[in-house]
């Protein structure tokens, strides 16, 4: 009877938080909806960055990804990758002078534009940067932190560039058409 009762109540619960987060607005991301179905994108496939980003792009099922040069005038839009930076940069040393933190940063440069040269989105650079305490006793699992923290700057990045591609204005692709 008791846990009938203690089922009950956890059920209710249940119940009542999924309501409140119903009436909130609360709803899971899903696929953006792109103005587009073809775009051409420039970069690298050998890249991490252009590994993920065609993964990502080919995992919405909505859009053709063409990676030839002679395709390029066939494509709804056109995604240029401008440049790609990782940097290093000491932020703290001991008293004896050895590198006790260091800052990672990515850099990712990018525009989208139509095959006549119209910008459906301007150049823009997305940052992102992590700290990396650092000591020479485990430079080697440190270094495997690196490239966790690489991969992981990369992966926010590559999400804030398909969140900009999906919010690309309908008008404003079909007015670069014509």
């Amino acid at each position: 009877m008791n846990t009938s009762r203690r089922q009950l109540g956890q059920t209710l619960t249940g119940l009542c938080f999924a309501a409140g987060l119903s009436a909130c607005g609360f709803q899971l991301r899903g696929n953006g909806q792109y103005p587009f179905q073809t775009l051409y994108a420039n970069f690298s496939s050998t890249s991490s960055l252009g590994v993920e980003l065609r993964r990502n792009l080919l995992g919405t099922g909505r859009i053709e990804l063409l990676q030839e040069p002679q395709q390029m005038a066939q494509a709804d839009a056109i995604l240029d990758i401008l440049s790609e930076n990782r940097e290093q940069a000491v932020v703290g040393v001991n008293a004896s002078g050895q590198v006790r933190e260091l800052q990672l940063r990515l850099r990712v440069k990018f525009r989208l534009r139509t095959p006549q040269g119209l910008n459906l989105i301007e150049p823009v650079e997305l940052a992102q940067q992590r700290d990396l305490s650092f000591t020479e006793t485990a430079a080697l699992s440190k270094e495997i932190e690196q490239a966790t923290m690489y991969r992981d700057m990369q992966t926010d990045i590559v999400q804030q560039i398909m969140r900009r591609l999906s919010a690309v204005k309908p008008r404003a692709a079909a007015t670069a058409k014509s």
